[in-house]
Order: C-alpha cells, then sequence, then structure tokens
C-alpha cells in the first residue's frame, strides 16, 4: 500500500507550458482524500514552489531545494540541512574560473548578479526539458511572474558568504556551451568533498550539502511520519530526482525521463504532456483500495 507520494515538479507534474493539468490537480486531490499524502519534490526554494502550487488550488508538503529543506501540508519545517559557506565560497570560484553564470539560492530568496542571463539561462533549460518549445516562448515563460519570484538583485555574491544571518541552502548554474565541460565542472567541485551534485537538466548544475538529496529528505520525512519505505512511492525525470527514485520503495519514471531514471525506476508512467502523474497516481488509488 502507498502511503506518501514524493512527486518532481519540472518535466513531471509541470507539463510543457510549465503548467499542472486539470487531470494531474485533480488526481493529487483524489490521492489526498483517499488518504496518500502528496509531496512536491523540487530544486525551487519553499516561496517560490509554494506559490505555484497553491495557485492550483492543492495544499501539499514539500521537499524543496533538493532535500535542503522539507515542509509538510502546513508548513511546518520538519528538515533542514544548509551548504557551508567555505564550501559555497570554493564552488563559486570554480564557476568563476569556467565562466559559468550561476545563482545563490536560500530559504526565502534567489539571489543573481544578472537578471538577463538568468531568463536566458532558465530558457535553455525549459527548451532542453521541452524540445518543442520554441525559444520565444521559453523566454516568455522564463520572464514570467512566478519564474521571477523571490529574484532578488545583488553586486556580488560576497555579501552572502560573509554575512552571519544568512544560510546558504543551494548553488545552482547554467552553461549551454558543452556538456563536456560541465562534466569536468561538476567533477572539479565533488573533488571538494561533502557535497551532492546534481542536475535537473543537461544544461545546469545543481549543488547542495551532502545530506540534503531528495531521497535522503524523503525517507528521514517519512520516518517522522511513522510511513515505512515500501509504503513510499516517488516520481520523477531527470538526475536530481535519482536518489529519491532509487531509496523509495517504488520508483516511478515519467516516459519522458531520461535514461538513467528509466533504468532506477521499478515502474514508469506516461509523459508530463500525457498528465504521467495523474495515471499513476489513480493506480496507486486503485490499487490501495485492493488492499
Amino acid at each position: 500500500m502507498i502511503k506518501l507520494v514524493a512527486c518532481d515538479l519540472d518535466g513531471t507534474l509541470f507539463n510543457s507550458q510549465v503548467a499542472i493539468s486539470e487531470e494531474n490537480a485533480a488526481a493529487i486531490r483524489a490521492a489526498q482524500d483517499s488518504g496518500i499524502e502528496f509531496l512536491v519534490a523540487t530544486g525551487r526554494a519553499p516561496k517560490q514552489s509554494r506559490t505555484v502550487i497553491r495557485d492550483y488550488g492543492l495544499q501539499t508538503g514539500f521537499i524543496n531545494i533538493n532535500g535542503a529543506l522539507v515542509y509538510d501540508e502546513h508548513d511546518t519545517l520538519q528538515v533542514k540541512h544548509v551548504l557551508q559557506k567555505q564550501k559555497a565560497s570554493a564552488v563559486a570560484q570554480i564557476l568563476r574560473k569556467y565562466d559559468i553564470y550561476f545563482e545563490i539560492v536560500t530559504a526565502d530568496h534567489i539571489y543573481s548578479e544578472d537578471i538577463s542571463k538568468r531568463v536566458f539561462n532558465l530558457a535553455n533549460s525549459l527548451i532542453t526539458l521541452n524540445p518543442g518549445v520554441s525559444f520565444k516562448e521559453a523566454v516568455a515563460i522564463s520572464g514570467g511572474s512566478n519564474a521571477m519570484l523571490s529574484m532578488t538583485l545583488v553586486d556580488s555574491f560576497e555579501q552572502l558568504f560573509t554575512d552571519p544571518k544568512i544560510e546558504i541552502m543551494k548553488i545552482i548554474a547554467f552553461d549551454s556551451r558543452s556538456y563536456a565541460t560541465l562534466d569536468k565542472v561538476k567533477e572539479e567541485i565533488r573533488q571538494l568533498g561533502d557535497l551532492a551534485v546534481t542536475s535537473s537538466a543537461a544544461t545546469n548544475i545543481e549543488i547542495n550539502d551532502i545530506h540534503a538529496q531528495k531521497g535522503a529528505a524523503l525517507l528521514d520525512y517519512a520516518k517522522k511520519k511513522g510511513i515505512k519505505r515500501d509504503e513510499v512511492a516517488a516520481i520523477g525525470d531527470n538526475l536530481n530526482d535519482i536518489s529519491m527514485i532509487r531509496d523509495a520503495g517504488v520508483g516511478v519514471a515519467m516516459g519522458n525521463a531520461v535514461p538513467k531514471i528509466k533504468e532506477a525506476a521499478q515502474i514508469e508512467t506516461k509523459t508530463n504532456n500525457e498528465d504521467g502523474v495523474g495515471y499513476i497516481l489513480r493506480k496507486f488509488i486503485k490499487d490501495n483500495a485492493k488492499k
């Protein structure tokens, strides 16, 4: 029996228009009504993701910033893993060496040194996740109100590294020039030690504390709720979902998932443009009713 479902956002719950379909929203409500708890698992910050989900009239818990923060459905913080300032500064030095645009993510803000580069790089990531979207459409979506929510422009990230009041949860970097370059950068960052280095698209790198991973966060939350591992399911499409796909009792790959996610998952659902989340949730509801 499935009692808890963690679901990725971009490329999973979101379709190619970065929207939640009526069927997916209805299936989430049906799952909750049947007793299944639903968590949105995303690299996004709390305010950004919460606003997006609540716009659809949904009340869920969240695994935010790849597991750095976990909230229940009442917005109560359950788990927190901070990225140490010394490590964050070292990561920033590596990214600057390769002239790669990056952002600093805290619980409440996303900090950028160049807003235009943010829109450009988000648009490229959106196209990578949804090949049918044109660059013009991607720029319009990336520059929209939800995409820019919580964005804060700063002159230099150095002020964040030295401010004791600021807790850094994640660094996210974007580069569409060469996958080989990103692979090289990932390896150099990993050599710093005690860091989780993942990607939510082929054109980005996400850096968290080693304990801030979707899979570990999901199981920590399940333990707090008294839910067994085999009663937990996780749905995802890209590499920053792989820890929760592997750690959950039931790992579900989207039909549009990258090959490594499909290899790690036990089952596959439909694509994000075919209401794949809604499809598998209704299957869980039906299977639970038989037990």
